[in-house]
């Protein structure tokens, strides 16, 4: 970006936001479905766009989203206002035919947020064009965030110099006992709290599952698991008001 645009970038109180959601609707060891946890998007878009800032949201292939129906039922959708959006025909057909990652490669973002749901952990650590927006994002300074089974996206994500982005940051993502809790423990592809250890990363849990968490390490903002997902985003707000 010229210095002219970084200028302009700065003072316009307008900032783009890249939410990425999974394409990913089933796991592979076993038949139950899965994608997206609804309130991971619904609960980060409220905040963010009540501050004013501009959400794109994208999908690793493309088109439609995936939900995870455990992500709808009747006590998860009164939190935080998911049913509100859910029953919303307009806001629920942003999710009808997003655009792929590829589509927005080219464009700039001032903050990504990646959003969970199981999903996740099918496609995200093998989109090469994801890695590519999460390092264009944070080397032009923005923001990188994610929140419980987004963090996947993360552990394959390298830095020009071939180090781990992750190394040595302090962060957050689902916790191996809330997998447990989830019954999802023998139907994942791998432990998500272990593989963000391996790649150096300085991996933090609440004390009890399913509490709130929120972690920032400099420009990199995690939550731990759906609760996590408002807290998420008030800090990426605050962060963007600093930019």
């Amino acid at each position: 970006m010229a210095k002219k645009d970084r200028k302009t970038a700065s003072t316009d109180p307008t900032k783009r936001i890249l939410v990425v959601v999974t394409s990913a609707g089933s796991y592979e060891k076993v038949g139950y479905r899965t994608g997206l946890w609804l309130g991971e998007l619904t609960h980060f878009h409220d905040v963010v766009e009540k501050a004013g800032h501009a959400v794109v949201i994208a999908s690793v292939a493309g088109g439609r989203v995936p939900i995870d129906p455990e992500s709808l039922g009747s006590l998860v959708l009164k939190m935080g206002g998911t049913q509100e959006r859910y029953e919303d025909p307009a806001y629920m057909a942003l999710l009808e035919n997003t655009l792929s990652l590829d589509e927005v490669a080219d464009q700039q973002f001032d903050a990504i947020y990646l959003a969970g749901g199981h999903g996740t952990m099918f496609d995200f650590p093998h989109s090469d064009a994801l890695g590519r927006l999460i390092v264009d994002t944070w080397q032009r300074d923005g923001i990188v965030s994610a929140v419980c089974h987004g963090p996947a996206g993360l552990i394959t994500v390298r830095l020009p110099d071939g180090t781990a982005l992750i190394k040595g940051r302090k962060l957050t993502g689902f916790s191996w006992a809330e997998e447990k809790l989830a019954g999802r423990d023998q139907a994942v592809p791998f432990r998500l709290d272990e593989q963000l250890k391996a790649q150096g990363a300085k991996y933090t849990k609440a004390l009890r599952p399913m509490a709130e968490k929120v972690v920032r390490d400099g420009n990199l903002v995690t939550g731990q698991n759906p609760m996590s997902a408002k807290g998420v985003a008030e800090e990426v707000v605050k962060l963007l008001a600093r930019s």
